[in-house]
């Protein structure tokens, strides 16, 4: 597997919301496309993979929702029992893992996150379960 890590500027995916656009060109010889994000990330990531069905064969997301018009059973939808706002918002059942225990910020390595609850998890612990999800999801395909 081919793993890129787009750098974003201020690490916001906002603000390079087609990031993947100028990845995908630059690696002609991939045809199997992947789009993965955290968060925002994944709101981001979850709008592309909307606008660009015919290049993005599945959706990754942690701590993030199916944003537009994406199938769900080509989606997966990771987060923690702590991370409620994300629960509230899907609407739809398919690939869904909740890590029990994990809260929204221990997706990244960049600390506490305001507004989070402390997880009752390791973010090594949280991060292995939702890379083993991830996995799984891609073994399927």
């Amino acid at each position: 597997i081919t793993c890129i890590l787009v750098k974003m500027p201020f690490n916001m995916a906002i603000f390079n919301s087609n990031a993947a656009e100028r990845i995908i060109d630059q690696f002609p010889e991939i045809k199997n496309w992947y789009i993965a994000g955290h968060s925002m990330g994944g709101a981001m990531a979850s709008n592309y993979a909307s606008k660009n069905q015919d290049k993005i064969k599945g959706l990754i997301l942690m701590g993030a929702y199916i944003y537009g018009d994406y199938p769900d059973e080509k989606a997966l939808t990771i987060y923690g029992t702590f991370n409620t706002s994300v629960a509230e918002k899907i609407d739809y059942t398919k690939n869904i893992v909740v890590i029990e225990g994990g809260n929204h910020a221990q997706f990244g390595n960049y600390g506490k996150q305001k507004g989070d609850p402390d997880a009752t998890i390791s973010r090594e612990e949280q991060q292995d379960i939702a890379v083993e999800a991830i996995k799984e999801f891609l073994a399927k395909e």
